[in-house]
């Protein structure tokens, strides 16, 4: 059988990557660490961008490493089709890029926030959470301090439209509303796809939420999704 192939991108100050490569091994696939000098992929299905403090988040989280050498290789990826996926400083970078829109902005509390979380997922029609149903509730962790989803109402507006809302934040019953919310992030946003649903962005750690020997396994669904979604032929 195919071995999925990732690609996870290490930058300076990455500190999720080694958490990411295990995960991934551990649902069957075959992972590359690539260092953000590197002007090439190693031919992948998946890239990842993973959590982390990426040139110490000097300026503004993400900013720096959008001039990273090995980035216009992962536009280039994403924007033909192939599956890219964010996580918490990855997000903040997919941002930056302008692989995703909207930006985020300081946790309202301007506090670093570390704890589970409950997650509800609103597209489970994607290659990263097909095998969610709709509506399901997760338990992620999530650690961050600039967690606050932004954008102008227009671009809101058009992330509802085209069900680009993929995750929100809620309470273990799925009510969503600002008491459930640990960042101020508009309408609760958790993780956003691109208009073509092919790169996701999302602030809590699936990789952190993966593994039997851990409090939760919510995040599995995401590796499992990506292991359908890439065998089944769908991806680039």
């Amino acid at each position: 059988m195919k071995k999925i192939k990732y690609n996870i991108i290490t930058f300076p100050g990455s500190n999720c990557d080694f958490d990411m490569k295990w995960i991934a091994e551990l649902y069957g696939a075959e992972c590359d660490l690539v260092w953000h000098k590197d002007k090439d992929l190693k031919n992948p299905d998946v890239v990842v961008l993973p959590g982390g403090f990426s040139y110490g988040d000097y300026l503004r989280c993400g900013a720096l490493a959008k001039f990273s050498a090995i980035m216009p290789a992962v536009i280039d990826f994403a924007l033909s089709g192939g599956l890219v996926i964010g996580i918490c400083n990855g997000f903040q970078i997919l941002t930056e890029v302008g692989l995703l829109p909207g930006a985020l902005l300081k946790n309202k509390s301007l506090e670093f926030i570390c704890k589970h979380q409950y997650i509800k997922v609103v597209n489970n029609e994607t290659g990263f959470t097909n095998e969610y149903q709709k509506d399901e509730i997760l338990d992620i962790p999530i650690a961050h301090k600039d967690g606050f989803y932004f954008i102008d109402d227009v671009g809101l507006q058009k992330l509802v439209e085209n069900d680009q809302i993929v995750f929100v934040y809620s309470d273990d019953f799925g009510n969503v509303n600002e008491r459930n919310n640990p960042n101020g992030s508009l309408l609760n946003i958790a993780g956003i796809v691109n208009e073509n649903k092919n790169v996701l962005g999302m602030m809590p750690h699936p990789e952190r939420a993966a593994d039997s020997i851990l409090p939760t396994i919510s995040g599995s669904g995401v590796f499992k999704s990506i292991n359908k979604w890439v065998l089944s032929g769908n991806s680039k």
